[in-house]
């Protein structure tokens, strides 16, 4: 049954059919099959969570916002830089122009990016209305409470958990993957509702919850004021896809470094994430290029 499932996204330009059961929630398959791994020794021991489920935010408002965005009165800070990256527009490349005409949207070939250049960071990026760090050496004080993960990242100091991290937006009948890059929109202390139950706490746009890229707009055809679901996903439950494509392993300063070299068994363990992913994509490219007839055996 995964095999199908696999396949038919490949096949329908990565797009997932899904469906919505009595009750509103939907019934998005997320495939955790086997995955390459690499050698223990470069991976430091990490409770295994490929497994975990988290809970959809249902019917939350979004905004579009992108890189190189300037202030204006509805968005009071520039996107040159990030809440974690300094250099946020020049380690992604450029302007991520969010103008239709100026942008390649395809769910054939799955390329979602401006046309000028070609992104060195993931494209399908979001904002979500919290920060866990309040400097360089600090966390917040409820950040290792009420981040699921926090416990066995084993985060240094002021090293963020929430930067990077893969979320699952569903909208009609299709859903995407998108990486959390940025803060906001508006508030950077709402954990209520980011990791609990709670509705946005900020009324600004909607009462908006979540800010997505471009490539997010066009791939799931939204517009800002509209209403997705979403939920976290462990990376290893995020399929290949456009999501995928664009964008290098990045080592502490934020620059990027050749994702296919593998690192010292000393590396960091974002690094050794980062090449495990790596590994990951391979496998998947590979998996995918495989006849229908062959992966039904």
């Amino acid at each position: 049954m995964l095999v199908l499932l696999l396949v038919g996204a490949a096949g329908s330009g990565y797009a997932q059919s899904t469906g919505t059961p009595q009750g509103g929630v939907p019934r998005v398959l997320v495939p955790t099959g086997s995955r390459p791994t690499a050698p223990s020794t470069l991976v430091r021991p990490v409770a295994p969570a490929s497994g975990v489920l988290y809970p959809w935010r249902l019917h939350v408002t979004i905004t579009v916002f992108w890189i190189g965005e300037q202030a204006t009165d509805r968005n009071p800070v520039a996107n040159r830089k990030s809440s974690w990256d300094q250099n946020w527009l020049a380690n992604y490349g450029g302007y991520d122009d969010p103008e239709p005409t100026n942008r390649i949207a395809n769910h054939t070939t799955g390329e979602f990016r401006p046309k000028t250049f070609v992104p060195k960071l993931n494209p399908f990026y979001v904002a979500l209305p919290y920060n866990d760090v309040v400097s360089s050496n600090q966390h917040k004080t409820e950040a290792s409470r009420v981040i699921p993960w926090f416990a066995r990242m084993r985060p240094e100091p002021g090293e963020s958990v929430c930067r990077g991290r893969w979320l699952q937006i569903y909208n009609g009948r299709r859903s995407c993957y998108a990486q959390w890059e940025d803060c906001g929109p508006w508030v950077t202390d709402d954990w209520e509702y980011v990791f609990g139950s709670k509705p946005p706490k900020t009324t600004q746009n909607g009462a908006a919850g979540l800010d997505i890229s471009p490539a997010v707009r066009d791939f799931l055809g939204l517009a800002s004021g509209k209403k997705v679901h979403w939920r976290f996903v462990e990376a290893a439950q995020v399929p290949y896809g456009p999501w995928k494509k664009y964008g290098s392993a990045r080592n502490d300063s934020s620059q990027p470094v050749n994702p296919g070299q593998r690192p010292p068994d000393d590396a960091d363990l974002e690094t050794q994430r980062r090449y495990m992913e790596y590994l990951r994509k391979l496998r998947d490219e590979e998996y995918l290029k495989k006849p229908l007839s062959e992966l039904q055996h």
